[in-house]
């Protein structure tokens, strides 16, 4: 059994917008890519396709997962959208878990990644991915396929890498677990 069969959820999503921000501006979302975490139910979505609720459940009885999450629920409050009801943000808990301990790559979602042994993309390429987006449209096809590839790739498949980090948290929530994780777990542990 996956560890996400045993929570209390009908659906997990690990989600991810890709957006233009300018400073003290509500972001303008381009893109987003979701994954329901027990179907693989995968969503990339361009900004032209945007409806006027999320694609995906925010009830309840689902999940909303996402790395650095106030970025997301930005967005779904520039598009209009309501908040989740029940949100996992793997930056908060990836710091709950390593505050005042060295962290090898720093807090980002890189940072975390490498912290935990998990494959990522290379800094170059994701620096290169946001200049795209920040530049703005018109985007052309290419251009579009490949910024919901690396939304794909970085976010939506790391939500998805950092699973054992969000087990560990809702653990603490669930089954009053403690630090270190139990040996169960797969995940870096701090010395």
């Amino acid at each position: 059994m996956a560890k996400s069969d045993s929570l209390p959820f009908h659906e997990v999503w690990a989600v991810d917008f890709e957006f233009i921000a300018e400073p003290g501006e509500r972001p303008v979302p381009v893109c987003l890519v979701a994954r329901e975490l027990r179907t693989d139910r995968l969503l990339r979505i361009w900004q032209h396709e945007f409806g006027d609720r999320p694609p995906y459940p925010i009830d309840d009885d689902t999940l909303f997962v996402a790395y650095y999450a106030s970025a997301e629920l930005g967005c779904h409050r520039a598009l209009g959208w309501p908040a989740p009801a029940r949100i996992l943000d793997l930056f908060t808990e990836f710091r709950a878990l390593t505050n005042g301990l060295p962290v090898p790559a720093g807090n980002g979602l890189i940072g975390a990644l490498i912290a935990c042994g998990l494959d990522h993309l290379s800094v170059t390429a994701k620096e290169e991915m946001r200049a795209l987006v920040i530049r703005g449209g018109p985007w052309t096809a290419d251009e579009r396929a490949a910024v919901l590839d690396y939304c794909e790739k970085t976010r939506s498949a790391a939500s998805c890498r950092l699973w054992s980090i969000a087990s560990i948290c809702l653990a603490r929530f669930y089954e009053a677990a403690t630090w270190p994780p139990p040996p169960q777990w797969s995940i870096w542990c701090p010395d």
